[in-house]
């Protein structure tokens, strides 16, 4: 086992042991009861302002009101004097099922059962939900449908884990960048189950579209070029055709389902706003007439700016496959370059980080480069919350603090603002009115609060 592996799975036995004595804690139950949270400072994820000393009431599971602490006559369940309180954040790109290390060696899928796969997503939507991502997009897996099964054990309270967006499973081309291909490893021995998306042709993608939607899908993705993480494909060459992208969108839309293209050359990237997507992942190689054309169709770029440093470091320890290092090298500084004009052009920005190429619970470390390429703190913020939200269609659930919507929040103490890095590190985590305190869960919450290093 790596080291990496072994440190993993050290600390998820630890956290899942909090998140069963999380369970039995009254505190973390969603009742009938109003909770009150005594923020502060609030950002509300809408506008650049900050109001201090808010009460936010939550009832039901949803934010009942908003309003000045000197308004209000009730005493606060929760007292957030000292912290700053932001809308639960959202990740738009992740992949729960995954490891990093599983990049060292793909033939760690033939070693698993969809079980075991099922188990890891689960314990990574609780890392993921205590590192104060109460929403994700869950954009696309190898095992299919492994987001659907995970969202349902959530929502079904089987399971601890954020808000969940389907996708099912990717559409790729054969051998493409969404295709499980495992060099040594034939084509008949990888298991059908891993290859559902794979197809050919327009009328082929239409029926796998379709299959998703039939399925459950709620956003549909595409693999518009090779991958960074894929043998054999190129990442500035398209893979799947403009026509065989339409016809997905053609099909997507027509059920009121969004289309995000994985793409990180600017061809595949131009074909895949020609051919009407809703937004771009990575986008890392996007030149100045795929900046305008995003700016002009207002297609969002999903760009995972930070994972490039992890695999740089991790990969060259653990000696992952020198063709992922590589085009890892290919995309890191130049995606980030493309994120400097992107910013500047006005093109929108959705946070999402690749989560699975590097960490679970590692995902606020984006908010640092993000700040340092061009965005101020309250964009970066933003980028993380109503945006991400808009762009998603859950902008009426989640995305602010705001009257009306779930009422998922997170605190830290201190000054986002001044120091973006302290989204690294989430104080609390409050999901539809459940208290989640991912550093002392056996605590009342003004217990952990209170306690010495708090």
């Amino acid at each position: 086992m790596h080291k990496t592996a072994c440190l993993i799975g050290l600390f998820s036995t630890l956290m899942l042991a909090c998140s069963d004595e999380l369970r039995s804690n009254e505190s973390a139950k969603t009742t009938e009861e109003a909770l009150l949270i005594h923020c502060g400072s609030l950002i509300n994820g809408l506008d650049e302002q900050v109001r201090t000393s808010q009460i936010v009431t939550i009832k039901s599971g949803r934010i009942t009101g908003i309003e000045p602490a000197s308004n209000t006559t009730g005493t606060a369940t929760l007292d957030l004097q000292e912290y700053t309180c932001l809308p639960g954040m959202i990740d738009t790109h992740v992949h729960l099922d995954m490891y990093p290390e599983d990049a060292e060696d793909y033939r760690i899928y033939l070693k698993r059962t969809p079980e075991d796969t099922r188990a890891i997503a689960l314990d990574n939507a609780r890392i993921t939900l205590e590192a104060g991502f109460t929403s994700v997009r869950h954009i696309g897996s190898y095992l299919a449908w492994v987001d659907r099964d995970t969202k349902a054990s959530i929502e079904s309270g089987q399971a601890i884990g954020p808000r969940i967006q389907v996708a099912g499973f990717y559409l790729t081309i054969p051998h493409g960048g969404g295709d499980l291909t495992i060099p040594g490893v034939d084509d008949n021995d990888i298991p059908d189950y891993y290859r559902m998306g794979v197809a050919r042709g327009p009328e082929a993608y239409r029926e796998k579209t379709q299959e998703l939607i039939d399925g459950g899908a709620e956003v549909i993705k595409v693999i518009a070029s090779g991958a960074v993480f894929g043998f054999g494909g190129k990442v500035t060459e398209p893979e799947m055709s403009e026509e065989e992208i339409r016809a997905v969108v053609e099909i997507a839309h027509a059920a009121g389902l969004r289309v995000t293209a994985h793409a990180h050359g600017a061809r595949s990237i131009k074909q895949a706003i020609r051919a009407g997507v809703d937004s771009i992942e990575h986008a890392s190689l996007a030149d100045p007439e795929a900046i305008a054309m995003a700016v002009q169709e207002q297609v969002a770029f999903s760009m995972d700016v930070y994972n490039g440093d992890y695999t740089a470091e991790v990969g060259a320890i653990n000696n992952w496959p020198q063709e992922f290092m590589e085009k890892n090298e290919q995309t890191t500084e130049a995606q980030r370059l493309v994120f400097e004009k992107a910013v500047i052009a006005g093109v929108p920005i959705l946070y999402g980080t690749d989560a699975g190429v590097a960490p679970h619970g590692g995902n606020g470390r984006q908010f640092r480069i993000m700040v340092e390429r061009g965005m101020n703190a309250m964009q970066a913020i933003q980028s993380a919350t109503s945006l991400a939200a808009v762009h998603m269609g859950w902008q009426d659930d989640i995305g602010a603090l705001e009257a009306g919507r779930y009422g998922d929040l997170v605190a830290v103490k201190g000054n986002p603002l001044k120091d973006i890095t302290l989204l690294e590190s989430i104080d609390v985590v409050v999901k539809g009115g459940k208290i989640i305190l991912p550093k002392c869960a056996a605590l009342l919450p003004q217990e952990c609060l209170a306690a010495p290093g708090r």
